[in-house]
């Protein structure tokens, strides 16, 4: 009797776990997007959580703004997307391994979820996306670790400068993270950094090749020679390749 309990009770939760994936990797691009950001004072420095308390929705308008115009030239009409600031989180995500292992990617995968629902609270609503903000002061942290994000799951965790100067490349990582939960794949090499000719490129047909004036979103760079790159500036130094769009289902 408790064995059939079990194993009812086991393929009801698989049930439910397969429909979030297929409903995660089948978006329905004619509702809107609501994106939940929740910041966090990553370094716990004062100087971090000054800036934080600065953050506005307002700052957000030129993400939706971007994704809006970008998707109408593909989907053929403007995908709407929503940002909503969450409130600050004092606990971070866990850390994102520094190895390609799969089984400790697997893990960490795990305990992301796990995380994500124990932050979860009533108010936050349903989101399409959680994205989880880690701030640090770029007098102090030079340079940022990885930011990823989980298509089966939409959730993702977004490392940022805590500096208005840096507000504008600050949402291009954003913007490339936030489509990798669409199913956006990276296009640039893990090794080198570099962007992966001609996927990673914004213009793959330009001659000569190099320097390319904007960077494919995925790409995360613009090439300036096949061994350098430079980081874009803001995200009118962007684009969204076709490859990427169909990815996320922008085109048929």
């Amino acid at each position: 009797m408790w064995k059939k309990i079990r194993v009812t009770l086991l393929l009801v939760i698989l049930l439910v776990v397969g429909m979030n994936a297929w409903r995660d990797m089948n978006q329905d691009w004619s509702k809107s997007i609501v994106v939940l950001l929740h910041p966090i004072n990553a370094d716990r420095q004062a100087s971090t959580e000054h800036y934080i308390q600065q953050i506005s929705v307002e700052d957000l308008e030129e993400i939706e703004h971007y994704l809006q115009l970008l998707s109408e030239s593909f989907y053929g009409k403007p995908i709407t997307f929503h940002f909503q600031l969450g409130r600050e989180l004092k606990i971070l995500p866990p850390k994102v391994p520094e190895t390609h292992s799969v089984l400790d990617t697997i893990l960490w995968s795990l305990k992301f979820r796990y995380y994500a629902w124990k932050q979860h609270e009533g108010d936050d609503g349903s989101p399409s996306v959680t994205l989880y903000l880690n701030y640090y002061d770029p007098k102090l942290q030079k340079v940022l670790k990885h930011s990823t994000a989980l298509e089966r799951g939409r959730i993702g965790t977004v490392n940022l400068f805590a500096s208005k100067k840096q507000s504008s490349s600050n949402k291009v990582v954003l913007v490339h993270e936030l489509l990798h939960t669409f199913g956006a794949k990276d296009k640039y090499d893990l090794a080198t950094g570099q962007p992966i000719n001609p996927t990673g490129f914004a213009n793959p047909e330009q001659e000569p090749l190099y320097p390319q004036s904007r960077a494919e979103i995925m790409g995360g760079y613009i090439p300036l020679s096949p061994t350098k790159s430079k980081t874009p500036n803001d995200l009118e130094d962007t684009m969204v390749s076709r490859l990427t769009a169909q990815e996320m289902g922008w085109v048929k």
